[in-house]
């Protein structure tokens, strides 16, 4: 299985190609021209491995919720990509792919709350368990709101659950509740390529692929462009 996968949610541009056991990466935190580095990251790694395009199994992307300009950018890079090689897609949460990171680290963690900075004095925010097959599943739906309106899943308290993501960074509050029902966060976590192309897999394994035409952004907020309170 070969899977190429992006990420431009966030200020983290990322790719990845993931070759059964093996994944090379590219990774760079950038203030602006995603659009460009993440081409350059693509034909790196496409060079690096020798793959050409019609070898690759599917094109993985992170699909949101994320800054709106990356998440649109994230897939329509896809689309291009796929519709130029005959490829499938699979769109992977960028909620998830962060919950990936955590599971995957050393402790064990059982549960995951990802709260992503939304701005607006807004978070995205999910919770996901660890699967049997030790891949992120979700345990509840997605949902951006303020800070304030954050809550943990019904008997999650007291399971000492891991939070990660830039919102704990960006709202101390939600910090303080995790670790008083607790929790540890990684509040300097954000999604990666690399775990957007590992739950792909499972994904590819289920046959669960989209056409070119239908990567899709999720944004979550629909009002973008709504001013900030006063």
């Amino acid at each position: 299985m070969k899977i190429l996968a992006l990420d431009t949610a966030t200020e983290n541009c990322s790719a990845a190609l993931l070759m059964d056991a093996t994944v090379l990466v590219r990774e760079e935190r950038l203030g602006r021209g995603q659009a460009a580095r993440i081409l350059a990251m693509i034909a790196e790694l496409l060079a690096e491995s020798g793959v050409p395009l019609s070898q690759l199994t599917a094109v993985a992307f992170g699909c949101g919720p994320g800054a709106f300009t990356g998440v649109r950018l994230a897939a329509s890079v896809t689309q291009g990509i796929a519709f130029a090689a005959g490829l499938p897609v699979v769109p992977v949460s960028d909620l998830r792919a962060v919950a990936q990171r955590v599971l995957d680290l050393p402790g064990g963690a059982r549960a995951v709350l990802v709260c992503n900075d939304a701005r607006m004095h807004e978070v995205y925010w999910g919770a996901f368990v660890r699967g049997a097959d030790e891949m992120a599943k979700p345990a509840a739906t997605e949902h951006v709101s303020s800070p304030a309106a954050v809550t943990l899943p019904d008997g999650w308290d007291g399971m000492g659950v891991a939070g990660a993501g830039s919102g704990f960074a960006a709202y101390p509050e939600l910090t303080s509740m995790l670790e008083g029902a607790g929790g540890r966060v990684w509040g300097e976590l954000l999604p990666r390529a690399e775990e957007v192309a590992k739950l792909a897999v499972a994904e590819v394994r289920s046959g669960h692929l989209r056409s070119a035409q239908q990567a899709i952004p999720v944004y979550l907020r629909d009002d973008v462009a709504r001013p900030l309170p006063a």
